[in-house]
């Protein structure tokens, strides 16, 4: 397929538009085989339409680059997606339980076929005339370019899923949604109506979950299952939008560049072509600056191939990194980052010695402790210069070798706001770190609902008349944290009362009657009963069962309490708590590896098991860190150590 690539690239660089095209369906004819005879019948059925001629180029000339999978395996992997909304199983124990009565489900067990060569005429006529139906017969329509139309309307799929006819359906489903706003003055503008039908997709029940396995794209099913990850949700969106002729497709990046994942969204283009961003199901539509995840590169699905990228890299196929070889999407960095939308400009001596002769250059970011490309170049005379970057995250260099990919720069910052570029090199100087969490706060979601809780104590068994221990106001860093009170009060009830839509979350509680004792005090479990999850599993006694990883979850946002009655008054000196955690603080009993950075390599410090939840080590100071737990888990992120924290990239 990629020699063909190439051959179009070079046959049409020099030729006008149409000549361009009859290249393009000449060889689009040529790849479709048997099926030829189809492909040619859609042609011949809009000869006097010039513009659904037009769509139906642009379609089959994209054609031989879709594929899609299929094979007994595929209703294996469709199973994960449909019972997810009808169990109370955990995704996790859905998985397992359908790998024991099915078997693990092998994306390499499906094979591929190619779209203009399977896809029949009478499939891409009823397509391509419901999408013509819908642009023109809504209000918002007239605001939509033909080629926006192209991009992210007309395509009967989204990505490889197989191609089956959905569009009549969605439009009987969702445009009478759209029947109270139509008239309208604001409905010729596709944001203002995108927004409308969003509201409305918020308030349907959806299953999010990372912990499926990973295969195809789902295809027009995910409207009905609604079930999966950021990447199934955003196929929802686009299906749903498409159908009621809504310009909106989805824009991605290869790996974040604070986190060990890609990520997905939709984007909606106004009145005008400007972007807007939504990560459903959360919030409205905003403009693509809003987007807060540290973006590196951003890129945006397209059906039709990027002839530009095919034609600036022009080399044969296992010469290019796998995601650059059949480009069906765009950079669209420039639109999320805005004024922070930077050249990076890199000297040649950042590149090892051994690697300068290379002429492809890849700009990766870290995947746990690996490193994965997200853009490339050719370098210049004078410097490497990756255009249009985003900055706040850690980049090295690459070069594929037609099997792998090989590493030709230690790690650097490249700092957002000024610019710059700061290398890890592991200093001579060793300093002594305190190491907590092995992965971002930010996960530890649930930590942020701690400030506003307050520890109280009264002698009354309804707490009137009650008195403030403590009052939490900072997001806690460690697993166990450790308060001291000024109270000279004996008290026989005492509590922890969440604050205002925290749940009252919160995994262990511990009081102590000396700031010196070691021995918690004991009594009768007292609190509001009912959880969120209506199964008894998070029940106010989970923060007094000694184990750190459960926890109460009230039914509520806000009215919940957990406490004691500890019979007769007592002091109430220290207080030690856990909050309500997803398990990436250091956790005692694990067997943990730290590797630092130096000589072009990670290098380990050894084996320890954690004795408490924080781990103390002796590293080079200015290290590039990375900490493995081998005993259980799977966040673990490259950070720094800086003024006694740890910061995470």
């Amino acid at each position: 397929m990629y020699r063909w690539i190439i051959f179009i690239i070079a046959s049409t660089t020099l030729l006008s538009c149409s000549k361009k095209n009859d290249y393009q369906l000449e060889y689009a004819l040529k790849s479709a085989g048997d099926n030829k005879v189809e492909i040619i019948k859609v042609l011949n059925h809009y000869k006097d339409d010039s513009l659904k001629y037009k769509a139906a180029l642009f379609l089959i000339v994209n054609m031989p680059f879709h594929i899609y999978y299929d094979g007994k395996d595929i209703d294996k992997y469709y199973k994960y997606f449909s019972i997810l909304p009808q169990t109370k199983k955990k995704p996790e124990a859905l998985v397992d339980s359908l790998e024991k009565a099915d078997g693990k489900f092998i994306w390499n067990n499906l094979r591929y076929r190619y779209d203009i060569q399977e896809l029949d005429s009478t499939f891409l006529v009823k397509n391509i005339d419901q999408a013509f139906k819908v642009w023109r017969e809504q209000p918002w329509g007239k605001n939509i370019c033909f080629n926006d139309f192209c991009e992210y309307i007309l395509p009967y799929r989204l990505a490889d899923e197989k191609p089956e006819y959905w569009r009549e359906a969605l439009y009987n489903k969702y445009n009478p949604k759209l029947d109270s706003i139509r008239l309208l003055p604001e409905s010729t503008d596709p944001l203002f109506v995108a927004q409308a039908l969003l509201d409305t997709l918020i308030k349907e029940k959806i299953y999010f979950t990372c912990s499926l396995p990973e295969g195809p794209h789902i295809g027009a099913n995910i409207v009905n299952w609604k079930s999966g990850s950021c990447r199934e949700l955003a196929d929802y969106v686009n299906y749903v939008f498409r159908s009621v002729g809504i310009p909106c497709g989805t824009d991605f990046m290869i790996m974040r560049g604070d986190n060990n994942a890609a990520h997905y969204w939709n984007f909606v283009l106004d009145k005008d072509g400007k972007t807007y961003e939504v990560e459903f199901p959360n919030g409205p539509l905003k403009e693509a600056t809003s987007l807060w995840n540290p973006k590196s590169k951003v890129y945006r699905n397209t059906f039709s191939l990027n002839l530009s990228i095919v034609q600036d890299i022009n080399k044969p196929t296992n010469e290019i990194y796998p995601f650059f070889r059949i480009p069906l999407f765009k950079d669209v960095t420039k639109i999320y980052a805005g004024k922070w939308n930077r050249t990076l400009v890199l000297p040649h001596n950042i590149i090892y010695d051994t690697n300068k002769s290379k002429n492809i250059l890849y700009l990766c970011l870290s995947n746990h402790d690996i490193w994965i490309p997200v853009a490339y170049t050719k370098p210049d005379n004078d410097s490497i210069r990756f255009r249009n970057v985003e900055g706040d995250v850690i980049f090295r260099l690459g070069t594929w070798n037609g099997n792998k990919l090989e590493m030709c720069s230690d790690p650097f910052l490249y700092e957002k706001k000024t610019g710059k570029i700061q290398l890890f090199n592991s200093q001579d100087t060793i300093e002594k770190i305190s190491i907590f969490f092995k992965y971002h706060l930010y996960n530890e979601t649930y930590i942020f609902r701690m400030p506003g809780g307050t520890f109280e104590g009264s002698n009354n068994p309804n707490f009137e008349n009650v008195d403030t221990l403590f009052l939490i106001k900072n997001v806690p860093e460690r697993l166990y944290n450790t308060l001291y009170t000024n109270s000279s009060k004996r008290y026989r009830y005492v509590r922890y009362k969440g604050g205002k839509g925290s749940y009252c979350n919160i995994s262990e509680i511990e009081f102590y009657d000396s700031e010196k004792s070691i021995k918690p005090l004991k009594g009768k479990i007292i609190g509001t009963p009912g959880c969120y999850q209506q199964d008894g599993s998070h029940e106010y006694t989970n923060a007094f069962d000694g184990d750190p990883y459960t926890s109460f979850d009230y039914k509520s946002d806000e009215g919940g309490w957990t406490g004691i009655d500890l019979v007769t008054p007592k002091l109430i000196k220290k207080i030690i708590y856990v909050p309500r955690n997803r398990d990436n603080f250091i956790r005692k009993g694990d067997t943990y590896e730290l590797l630092y950075w130096k000589n072009r390599k990670w290098n380990s410090t050894g084996y320890k098991i954690a004795q408490t939840d924080s781990l103390t080590y002796y590293i080079p100071k200015g290290s590039l860190l990375y900490l493995k737990n081998h005993t259980r888990g799977k966040d673990e992120r490259i950070f720094e150590y800086k003024n006694g924290k740890q910061i995470f990239w």
